[in-house]
């Protein structure tokens, strides 16, 4: 019995060693099958050349011109704009004012990672919480412009709060470029806060929860939790942090122009370029302005790349 099952057992063998191999696909069917993905990827495609691509070509193009934005007719200045824009200091000053935002990131940075770690843990009330820090994100930053207007005029909300804890001010909030400019870079804080907590709460709550109980059965606290548990899990999304708060901090609009129209030495990079562009119609000009700054971020950005690369995390 034991012979006929190996005898049995050899032939199946041999058989499936001399079966013949599948036959391939036709070529009608492998073409397809490339073919596929590419028509799911078209229309994000074409939306992001239409919608990104194309306009920075133009911007470029429009860079070396005099178009006023107006005229249907432009001429070639060649680099023309670009050697006016570099031999004008004070089109460059303005970038100083991006130093308060910057700062501002900063804390921005610390306070969201702060928060995250604290209500990804079991916390009471922790789903409220987050709701309030996230709320700010989700409101229109218009909105957000005028309601902070109030806040910060003369016998405003703020004002009125100072009063009430017996501290008398007669500052005018909006009124120095100091002060102006530190009360706008606290608003800028308060509504992207809930982005960078969104995205570190995601990223810790992502890492696995067998490593929080294995290093408190080996008697690490909080801090030590944080340290070599949530801080490398996060360093990709920590990253990606930095480099959105950089290249925020240079192109910083809206809130600026709403609350203050750059008066009082609050006029940022974007809306000197936007007053080129539109008040006194120096379309060629601003788009140099916006390539010129277009090309600094890229180069934070590189320059942030190499000195902190992503390495591949593994925990686990």
């Amino acid at each position: 019995m034991t012979g006929t099952t190996e005898t049995a057992a050899v032939e199946a063998a041999a058989g499936a060693a001399t079966a013949p191999a599948p036959a391939p696909a036709p070529r009608p069917a492998r073409l397809w099958r490339g073919v596929t993905p590419w028509l799911f990827l078209l229309a994000p495609l074409a939306l992001l050349i239409v919608f990104t691509y194309a306009p920075i070509a133009n911007m470029v193009a429009y860079s070396f011109t005099d178009w006023d934005g107006v005229s249907p007719e432009l001429r070639w200045t060649g680099t023309g704009n670009y050697t006016e824009l570099f031999t004008r200091p004070e089109l460059f000053e303005v970038l100083w004012v991006s130093g308060y935002y910057l700062a501002a990131s900063v804390i921005q940075i610390v306070a969201a990672l702060y928060f995250a770690t604290i209500l990804s843990f079991n916390v009471r009330f922790r789903n409220f919480f987050k709701g309030v820090l996230f709320f700010p994100y989700l409101i229109n930053g218009v909105a957000i412009g005028f309601v902070f207007l109030y806040f910060f005029q003369d016998g405003g909300t703020l004002d009125s709060v100072l009063s009430l804890l017996g501290v008398q001010t007669d500052r005018a909030w909006l009124g120095t470029p100091t002060s102006a400019n530190t009360s706008l870079a606290a608003v800028s804080v308060w509504r992207y806060l809930g982005l960078n907590f969104v995205l570190f709460l995601g990223a810790i709550q992502s890492i696995p929860g067998e490593l929080y109980e294995a290093a408190e059965l080996d008697g690490a606290n909080r801090w030590h939790q944080f340290r070599h548990i949530i801080a490398p899990g996060i360093k990709p999304v920590l990253s990606l942090t930095v480099i959105l708060s950089i290249s925020g901090s240079l192109s910083v609009f809206e809130i600026p122009y709403i609350m203050t129209g750059g008066a009082t030495g609050t006029e940022t990079f974007v809306i000197q370029t936007v007053k080129l562009a539109f008040q006194f119609n120096k379309t060629g000009l601003a788009s140099a302005a916006a390539v010129v700054l277009l090309l600094i971020v890229l180069a934070v950005t590189w320059v942030q790349r190499r000195l902190a690369p992503d390495d591949k995390v593994d925990l686990v």
